[in-house]
């Protein structure tokens, strides 16, 4: 296992990465470290590439695991062995990990200055729009107060959208123009690209949030250490996680 470990200025007891295909045994066209129990996989595989994350984060605790639907709930992570239908989580408990699962989305990290409170959210594009960051936010007392980080997705030069999608961001926060450019030879076509990293920041910060990193990543064009579903179709799942000391 070969994670993204989260680079940037939280608290020495929070805890953040993202793992990415490589370990794990799923075969061909999962081949690697895939977490994703919904893509069709053989459950066996699944689960020992579960354990074998738990095990080499040393999670003492069950980790929250969810039922993403591109919406914006946000749960508190418990070691229940629930998975509630939710895009993000948040915990104030040490241990207790909390994941969403990628595969081109966009993870965020929050974690408050004084270390003792942090989140993590699946933002699509319609999560994203919809205000899943907001309601993440929501969990902590100061926007302010917080950091985030942008972990692993699809590049601004690989995520094509159509205008429907820059003119909703940009009814929301007309500075999202900013984001989004056409793509060569498609104009006529409205289709344009999309900087999802860049749309996360100018929500984040609109927010309150002043300390944005992360954002480095192409999971569509790095076939050897990232899964994508725009990529491949039928692919695995990469899974964030962060907790607390």
């Amino acid at each position: 296992m070969q994670p993204i470990i989260a680079d940037w200025d939280a608290p020495k007891n929070v805890h953040a990465l993202t793992s990415t295909r490589l370990g794990g045994v799923s075969e061909a066209p999962y081949a690697g470290l895939n977490l994703g129990d919904h893509v069709s996989d053989d459950p066996a595989a699944v689960g020992q590439n579960r354990q074998q994350l738990i095990d080499a984060l040393g999670l003492q605790q069950s980790p929250q695991w969810l039922q993403q639907v591109h919406g914006i709930t946000v749960v508190k992570a418990e070691a229940d062995g629930s998975v509630p239908e939710a895009d993000a989580c948040w915990s104030d408990r040490p241990g207790q990990a909390c994941i969403v699962m990628t595969a081109d989305c966009l993870p965020v990290f929050f974690a408050d200055k004084q270390g003792s409170r942090v989140a993590v959210a699946h933002a699509g594009w319609r999560g994203l729009a919809d205000g899943v960051l907001e309601a993440t936010l929501n969990c902590f007392d100061d926007p302010a107060q917080v950091v985030c980080w942008l972990g692993p997705a699809i590049g601004p030069e690989a995520f094509e959208v159509g205008g429907e999608v820059r003119e909703q961001f940009c009814a929301l926060l007309p500075a999202s123009e900013q984001a989004f450019k056409p793509v060569a030879g498609k104009e006529s076509d409205d289709k344009w690209l999309a900087d999802i990293y860049q749309l996360a920041r100018l929500r984040l910060n609109a927010a309150g949030v002043t300390r944005v990193s992360g954002g480095e990543h192409c999971t569509f064009s790095d076939a050897d250490q990232f899964y994508s579903y725009r990529r491949d179709g039928v692919t695995g799942r990469m899974a964030s996680v962060i907790w607390l000391d």
